[in-house]
């Protein structure tokens, strides 16, 4: 059964990869195109090409780093993240399908038979919902929290976007972030287990909402300077306009703006802020020392040696001042 599984995520896997490159690099056109025949009176290809890759951020120190940070995480995580991210939520759903089924006279599935169109669409929203809530929660502990904090503000240290901007995260952040996703979304997998799904079907279905929310929530796009906004269905999808936002140095947008994917979580949450359809922001830490994120070293070794020295601080029972804020001063 488990190399069954893991044979068919594989291969899963690396044929969806193909699509979500493609789609990924065609959302990424066609955004540019939106937005530069939205921002641009007088049209013409070479403009565009300025437009959609500007000479000013491509050479900036910050973009040279999300380039040399990105390949050398490409290169850690099909070995680390994926598998982890496999493992924490299948442990999580394995140990709460023997819980229910031990302490309640259930006997899976209770639904027989193979799973039908309804059954997984209705399986596909709720575990897109788990992801999304659990991501949230997680996302506003990063900003509430010092050592948390540290961590993330590799991601907030970017002073141009640039796409891959995206993957700017520390490793240890992204470690703990799926670690974190393994409770709610394996409770939702675990129940799963229980009702109509047999562990091959919960796995692979499982891997297609993780490719589903990847592909839905323009994560590339959302990392660049295209103001794309989705008109009304910004009510439901966080578009990338909102998520610039939530990168912005200024004081009225700390704290907003926290969704992944869905928009309402911020508006139930009151952390919500909507900006103007031609708004532009300025990205990046307010700190004297932002340019020591800029190298390899800075984004790898720099949050380790902070969150030490709030360590130490605890040790030497002096309480670290919380922050009030992601782009303010230091800890």
């Amino acid at each position: 059964m488990a190399s069954e599984i893991v044979y068919k995520v594989l291969d899963r896997i690396s044929g969806a990869g193909l699509l979500a490159t493609g789609l990924l690099l065609l959302t990424a056109l066609v955004s540019a195109l939106v937005a530069y025949w939205r921002t641009v009176e007088k049209k013409s290809w070479k403009e565009f090409f300025e437009f959609a890759i500007p000479h000013e951020v491509v050479t900036h120190p910050s973009a040279r780093a999300d380039l040399l940070f990105w390949v050398t995480r490409k290169a850690l995580m099909p070995f680390l993240m994926l598998p982890a991210g496999i493992v924490f939520v299948s442990a999580v759903g394995y140990a709460t399908n023997w819980l229910l089924t031990t302490f309640l006279p259930i006997q899976s599935p209770l639904i027989d038979g193979p799973a039908g169109p309804v059954t997984v669409t209705i399986f596909t929203i709720t575990m897109l919902l788990a992801y999304d809530i659990s991501y949230y929660l997680y996302h506003v502990a990063q900003h509430r929290y010092p050592v948390l904090w540290e961590l993330h503000k590799v991601h907030h240290s970017a002073e141009v976007m640039v796409g891959i901007t995206k993957d700017r995260v520390h490793p240890l952040d992204e470690l703990m972030n799926r670690a974190w996703d393994g409770v709610i979304p394996g409770i939702c997998f675990g129940i799963w287990s229980l009702v109509a799904l047999n562990l091959v079907e919960l796995t692979i279905f499982g891997v297609n909402v993780y490719i589903i929310r990847n592909i839905l929530m323009m994560d590339f796009v959302r990392h660049t300077h295209f103001k794309i906004s989705f008109g009304p269905l910004n009510n439901l999808i966080l578009c990338p306009h909102w998520h610039q936002l939530h990168h912005s140095t200024d004081p009225r947008h700390y704290d907003k703006n926290f969704g992944l994917l869905f928009s309402f979580w911020d508006r139930l949450f009151g952390t919500l802020c909507v900006p103007r359809p031609d708004e532009d922001f300025k990205f990046g830490l307010i700190e004297r020392n932002v340019r020591d994120y800029q190298s390899l070293s800075g984004l790898y070794i720099l949050p380790l040696k902070r969150i030490w020295r709030l360590i130490a601080r605890y040790l030497r029972t002096e309480k670290p001042e919380s922050r009030q804020s992601p782009q303010r001063g230091e800890p």
